[in-house]
């Protein structure tokens, strides 16, 4: 089955492809603009092809899919083992080619009063690590860690990555 031209279960807000927590969208519309919202120990990723014009967001909660596998297989965007894998997989069928993968994160703070004692945050930035290592693929840039929650934008037109964060924005990529 053929890809579509937008892979995402979101409504568009003011042109923008809104991905909700546990979700990720895929696109090779050249005037989408990608957008996460609050990144807190959740983290977003961000992929683009610039020679195939395609670009993919994740923002996902947990790290290890493992926890529970009945919901890994209703919402693989929920974690980072298989979220990371599918955003990658549907950029693929779009045309993407690993070799050509911008890819940058945000998110993994450590926002929760527990005392340090869930740290999901860390274990998100391990997770990430660790898939990425494994599969060969370099982030680009980052901003991750923190106490801080962070949007995450991508915007087609250029590629452009940027994170906005207590009222200010950045440009991650390119920088």
């Amino acid at each position: 089955m053929p890809a579509s031209p937008t892979t995402y279960a979101k409504t568009e807000v003011d042109g923008k492809v809104v991905v909700g927590v546990a979700d990720f969208a895929v696109t090779n519309n050249p005037s989408a603009t990608l957008v996460t919202y609050a990144l807190g120990s959740c983290i977003g990723v961000t992929i683009y092809d610039p020679a195939a014009k395609v670009a993919g967001i994740l923002h996902f909660m947990l790290p290890d899919s493992r926890i529970n596998a009945e919901k890994a297989q209703q919402s693989p965007a929920m974690f980072a083992d298989t979220g990371i894998p599918r955003l990658f997989k549907s950029a693929y069928e779009l045309g993407a080619k690993k070799q050509r993968l911008i890819v940058c994160a945000a998110g993994g703070a450590e926002v929760l009063d527990d005392d340090g004692h869930f740290k999901v945050g860390s274990r998100n930035r391990t997770m990430i690590r660790k898939i990425f290592w494994k599969n060969n693929i370099l982030l680009a840039a980052d901003e991750t860690g923190g106490s801080i929650s962070r949007t995450l934008w991508l915007k087609m037109a250029d590629g452009s990555v940027i994170v906005r964060n207590q009222g200010k924005e950045r440009v991650l990529w390119p920088q």
